[in-house]
């Protein structure tokens, strides 16, 4: 048995195009989250070509502008942001199971690679220690995915998705 491991193509000529999709909502989170990732895509340098960034009002928006970006064919991937603190009411289950139902149903089309970076936290300090306190920076690890995902995705190969004859 032959086995062969990828684990990814050189960078995109040119460099890769990507769009962040960040919620507004709990900005003092998410503001942190974006800063995060931007400091990453720029460590890549010219390796990564663009980065464009979209503010929606909340969480359950975030779907919608990542699969109208995969549909435009413009981007090597998209890394949606978000940050959903439980409250009092059953809200925090609808929101968190909306976008994650939605930004997965978008990834598993395999069109570009789709990073969940949507904090799911019960307290306002347990998302703080996720973008840049103790437990460390998930802007950071969603950006680094992204692009990492972005190369795999050079190196793997597509289906024509039509039967062989």
């Amino acid at each position: 048995m032959k086995t062969q491991e990828i684990t990814g193509a050189a960078p995109r000529t040119g460099g890769y195009r990507f769009l962040v999709v960040v919620s507004q909502y709990n900005s003092v989170v998410t503001d942190r989250l974006l800063a995060g990732a931007m400091d990453t895509f720029r460590s890549y340098g010219e390796e990564i070509a663009t980065v464009a960034v979209v503010k929606v009002p909340g969480a359950l928006e975030l779907p919608f502008v990542a699969s109208r970006a995969v549909e435009s064919g413009g981007y090597d991937g998209v890394l949606a942001l978000g940050c959903v603190i439980r409250g009092e009411t059953g809200h925090y289950d609808a929101v968190v199971d909306g976008v994650t139902q939605g930004l997965t149903a978008i990834n598993s089309r395999g069109v570009v690679p789709v990073i969940f970076g949507i904090l799911t936290t019960d307290t306002l300090l347990q998302a703080l220690d996720r973008v840049g306190g103790k437990v460390g920076h998930k802007g950071v690890e969603g950006a680094a995915t992204l692009y990492q995902m972005a190369r795999l995705a050079g190196a793997l190969p597509v289906s024509s998705g039509g039967a062989s004859s």
